[in-house]
Parts: structure tokens; C-alpha cells; sequence
């Protein structure tokens, strides 16, 4: 029999290190635990030790600086990094100081078994990237949606793994696409954004790949395109699902490829970008539409990345309320702040511009009114004022689902020339309702698909045909 492996635990909080050794303990290891960076930081240059769990906060030493000189001394030791600052900040130190994983308290004690395994039995791990600089926290939130998010993103920095960002108008995509390369390998480069919904059909080709004096009408000298300006950094692709057939195609050879040609050009150019695309379509409902190419959206859609609208992380407005009216404090406006009646009220409305329209409501707030303490009288009356679909009526409460399936449904049979949907209406209500909902139940249970099951009140095999069915991805994580 193999000996038992010896876990290093390092926490200030007492009860933390007791209910981590008992469970540790009872799943068969050896536990050392102690309150100090320092005693830890000993055991490791002694060579105890076949992982490492420790705090990020405490009282000698901050749990994150000692990271690189494990690495220096001890690189195959893995480190597993709690935290109760569960900020995107320290989601991204942890995985370029070399951290195994992050983990965001409280978590399921369960959780952290399985992620001690993982690390016991992983594969030595890479020297840890140079550290991006420090910045102003680029997403804020601490609800659990957002710190999935965190830690996708703090492991995509890593790499130059091609990321398909989803999710509505107003959740932050570009910030994300951000942050992927202000933190990741290409930051010294250039990030460069193309919006497809905004860029003539006839021009998108000659944006992207530029063009040579005298391509087409107009064209009286070389034109560089997205591509070549964006070399050695990031190309961000907003709205890809606007995206016209003709540029599809030709975007699809350059991933295939991995060079181009300008138009009215015979010489190829290197592509060297990292690609992050972003669309609030439903792309795979597009696909069988036949309005996108499906060997695109998998060239795409390597790492899927679905952020949140705020509805789903409602406990996250409060901090994005006082965030947004720190930053128009910033940018000149007085300072304002909000009572419990306005937070409240602001958690109650249902934000179908999501962090956007929380956003400019808060500079509205900061601009308009003369009080330094804004009540709910105040955020009802500019709610009321944001137009059509953007408000509640006070006392009624969020939209209900059956009332924003109508709307929506409303608003599509409205945007057909004749009235009518071209056809299958039925089935893609359906899907677009089932969709999300399973999305959602596998999300909240981290991939569990008996867990998400039960939630669902389904079989097992049922889910399961499900998830083949809508080509859902179950994805646990990535390690």
C-alpha cells in the first residue's frame, strides 16, 4: 500500500484549518496545518509536503507573495490558494504566480477534494508568467456567477487559446475580451476591436485584411487592415454573429491557415493575433438557420465563455452601483451615495440593459439630483424615465418569465416584414427557453449532471439526451 500523501494547510482562521484537516483526514491524508506564512514557508524549504493549501490573507505574509519562491525552490509543488477577496485582481495574481488553483470562499468541502486530487495527480506545472502590472479592477462582482468567471479568465491568461464570449448587450464582453489581454501573454501588443454589426457588408474585408492602392473605387493607397494592426497582440470580434457569408469564408481560410492576403494582394501575411470573438446571438440557432458557417463557429468557439446577465447575480448591483458612481465621482461628477431603500430597489428591477443601463442610471443619479443620499423615490423616477421595456411599475415587482417569453416573441413576430416568423416557431421558443434553463442548472452545479438532474426534477438519461440534442457543453473547468 502507497504512502499517504501530506497536504501543507496555512490559514489564519482557526475553525477553517480544523474543518480542512478533519475532511482531509478523513479522505486519507497526512495534514499539517498552521496560522503562519512563515511556518509554512518552512515546511516547504524542508521538503514536507506533497501539496499546498493556503489563505491568501495572513498576519505575517501574504499568502500570494509567497507563491514565486515555492516555485523557485520546490516548481512541482503544487498550490492550491483560498481567499474570502474574491476579486478578479486575485483570481489573475494566483494563476500567474503559479497557483494550481483558486479557490473562492466559501466553497463545498467537496469541491476541494476533488480539486486536491486533481493537483496531486496532475502533471509537473509550467513556470509562472511575468506579472501584468497592477491595475483598477477591469470586473467587479462577488456573487458565484462572477467568480466562475474570474477563474476561466485568470486560466485563459495563460494561453492563446481562441475565447467565443457570449451573453446580452450590456453584460461586458469587450471588458472581458479586455482583461484576457491586459493580463494575458499579448499584452505588450495591441488590442484592437472590429464591431461586424457596425462595419458596411462591402468593407468588412478590406477592415480586416486591409487592401493595396487601387483594390476598388476609393482605394488611392495601401490600407492596413485589423489583422496586421493588431500583430503581436489581440484582435477582439464584436458581434461575429453579423459577421455576412462572403467575409465568413474568408475568415474561416485565415484560422485554418493561419496567414491572409490583403484585398487586391497575392502576398501572404502571417497571422499573428490571438482571436476573442463576442456576440449576444444565438449562434447555434443562426447555424441552423443557415445564416452562420458551423465549421467557423468550431473554429471559434474553442473556449466558450457565457457571462452573466445581472439578473443572474443580482446580489453583484449593489458593489457595481457604488463602483459606477465612484467612477463618475472620477469623471467629475459629485459624489452621491445610495440608501438601503435605493439598493433595494435597485436589486428589485429586473435590468434588461444590464450592467450598462446600471451604469448610466447611476450617472444620471450623480448628475440630476442635488442630495448627497439617494432613496428609492429617486432610482423609481429615472427608472420610469429610461423608456419603454427599461422600467418596472413600482410595486409590481421583476418582469415574470411568461411576461418577458411574450415580449420577446412579440418583438420577433414584429420584426417580420410580413408579421409572421419564416417558420418553426413553436420548436425555437422551445429551444431558446429549454436552452438556457439547462445552461444554467449545469452551471449552478459545476457540470454535475445528477445534481443538475435533480434540480431539474429529470432522469439522468433524460438530461443526458438533452444536453446531446441542444450540443450543450458540460465543461467542469479547466485545469
Amino acid at each position: 500500500m502507497s504512502e499517504a500523501r501530506t497536504i501543507l494547510i496555512a490559514d489564519d482562521d482557526r475553525a477553517i484549518r480544523t474543518v480542512l484537516s478533519q475532511a482531509l483526514g478523513r479522505a486519507g491524508y497526512n495534514v499539517r496545518a498552521t496560522s503562519s506564512a512563515a511556518t509554512l514557508w518552512r515546511w516547504v524549504e524542508e521538503g514536507a509536503g506533497d501539496l499546498v493549501v493556503t489563505d491568501v490573507v495572513m498576519p505575517d505574509e501574504n499568502g500570494l507573495d509567497l507563491l514565486p519562491r515555492i516555485k523557485r525552490i520546490r516548481p512541482d509543488l503544487r498550490v492550491v490558494v483560498m481567499s474570502a477577496q474574491s476579486t478578479f485582481t486575485t483570481a489573475v495574481k494566483a494563476a500567474q504566480r503559479g497557483a494550481f488553483e483558486y479557490l473562492p470562499k466559501p466553497f463545498d468541502l467537496k469541491e476541494l477534494l476533488q480539486v486536491v486530487g486533481r493537483a496531486l495527480a496532475a502533471p509537473a506545472t509550467p513556470a509562472a508568467e511575468e506579472e501584468a502590472p497592477e491595475e483598477k479592477l477591469p470586473l467587479v462582482g462577488r456573487s458565484p456567477a462572477m467568480q466562475e468567471i474570474y477563474r476561466t479568465v485568470a486560466r485563459l491568461t495563460t494561453t492563446d487559446l481562441t475565447v467565443m464570449i457570449t451573453g446580452e448587450s450590456g453584460t461586458g464582453k469587450e471588458l472581458v475580451a479586455r482583461a484576457l489581454h491586459d493580463y494575458g501573454r499579448r499584452r505588450n501588443g495591441a488590442f484592437v476591436a472590429i464591431n461586424m454589426a457596425a462595419i458596411p457588408r462591402e468593407l468588412i474585408e478590406s477592415e480586416l485584411f486591409g487592401h493595396e492602392r487601387g483594390a476598388f473605387t476609393g482605394a488611392l493607397a495601401r490600407g492596413v487592415g485589423r489583422f496586421e494592426q493588431a500583430a503581436g497582440g489581440t484582435l477582439f470580434l464584436d458581434e461575429i454573429g453579423d459577421m455576412p457569408a462572403e467575409a465568413q469564408t474568408r475568415l474561416l481560410r485565415v484560422l485554418q491557415e493561419g496567414e491572409f492576403t490583403t484585398v487586391g494582394g497575392r502576398a501572404p501575411i502571417k497571422a499573428n493575433v490571438r482571436i476573442v470573438a463576442a456576440t449576444h446571438r444565438d449562434l447555434r440557432l443562426a447555424i441552423r438557420n443557415g445564416q452562420f458557417r458551423e465549421d467557423l463557429f468550431y473554429r471559434l468557439n474553442v473556449v466558450p465563455l457565457r457571462l452573466p446577465p445581472l439578473r443572474e447575480r443580482a446580489e453583484d448591483v449593489a458593489l457595481l452601483a457604488r463602483h459606477f458612481l465612484d467612477r463618475a465621482k472620477s469623471a467629475g461628477l459629485p459624489f452621491k451615495q445610495l440608501d438601503q431603500s435605493a439598493i433595494d430597489r435597485l436589486r428589485a428591477h429586473s435590468w434588461p440593459g444590464n450592467a450598462r443601463e446600471l451604469e448610466n442610471l447611476m450617472r444620471r443619479l450623480a448628475a440630476l439630483y442635488p442630495q448627497e443620499v439617494i432613496g428609492a423615490e429617486a432610482v423609481d423616477a429615472e427608472l420610469a424615465d429610461a423608456g419603454p421595456g427599461m422600467a418596472e411599475e413600482p410595486g409590481r415587482g421583476p418582469e415574470t418569465l411568461e411576461q418577458a417569453v411574450e415580449r420577446h416573441i412579440g418583438g420577433f413576430m414584429s420584426a417580420q416584414k410580413d408579421g409572421l416568423p419564416v417558420r418553426d416557431l413553436y420548436e425555437r421558443v422551445l429551444a431558446e427557453v429549454e436552452r438556457p434553463l439547462l445552461r444554467l442548472a449545469l452551471s449552478a452545479t459545476r457540470g454535475n449532471q445528477i445534481k443538475a438532474a435533480a434540480m431539474l426534477g429529470l432522469n439522468r438519461n433524460t438530461l443526458r439526451k438533452k444536453i446531446r440534442e441542444l450540443d450543450l457543453p458540460v465543461v467542469r473547468g479547466l485545469t
